[in-house]
């Protein structure tokens, strides 16, 4: 099988929104995150879901991107416009773990939360790194979702197969 060749992206100073969605996948979005800036340079927002909250605070994200993590529409400056700005104004969507919920939200037009007012503004800057249980992950209304999504011009980042969270592999 012939490998890829990986293109380095330069991310220095590119303004990027990491949405965190309530999977147990979230913890690898620290590790990320601490990446995404102190080694790229890039200026990272992050947006958490409630859900996500329920699974880490959003304490070790701000420690790690130097700035207020953002969890509500309804909090904190420029509240009636904040979607819309973030959205417009930065360079990348990053959803990092994607859910099926969230993709399912993106894929039906529901803004119901910051992070999915963000995604539906923003388009197909978007990009989800999928992060689910494998019975989700091949769940046909899924695998739909995300075929939409392509041809809407979202991007993906295809889960790795091993060892789950349910003690299964997928």
């Amino acid at each position: 099988m012939k490998k890829s060749k990986l293109t380095k992206v330069n991310l220095r100073n590119r303004k990027i929104v990491l949405g965190l969605t309530g999977g147990i996948a979230i913890y690898k979005s620290a590790g990320l995150l601490r990446r995404l800036v102190r080694d790229e340079g890039a200026d990272v927002t992050v947006v958490m879901t409630e859900s996500a909250q329920q699974f880490m605070t959003p304490l070790i994200f701000e420690t790690f991107s130097g700035k207020p993590v953002l969890t509500s529409m309804w909090n904190g400056g420029k509240v009636a416009t904040r979607h819309i700005d973030l959205a417009t104004d930065s360079d990348l969507i990053l959803v990092s773990p994607a859910t099926a919920n969230i993709v399912a939200k993106t894929a039906h037009g529901i803004a119901d939360d910051l992070l999915s007012t963000i995604i539906l503004a923003a388009g197909p800057k978007t990009v989800f790194a999928l992060a689910m249980n494998v019975h989700m992950y091949e769940n046909a209304v899924t695998q739909e979702n995300i075929r939409k999504l392509r041809a809407l011009g979202y991007g993906f980042i295809e889960p790795e197969e091993g060892e789950l969270a349910c003690n299964t592999v997928g």
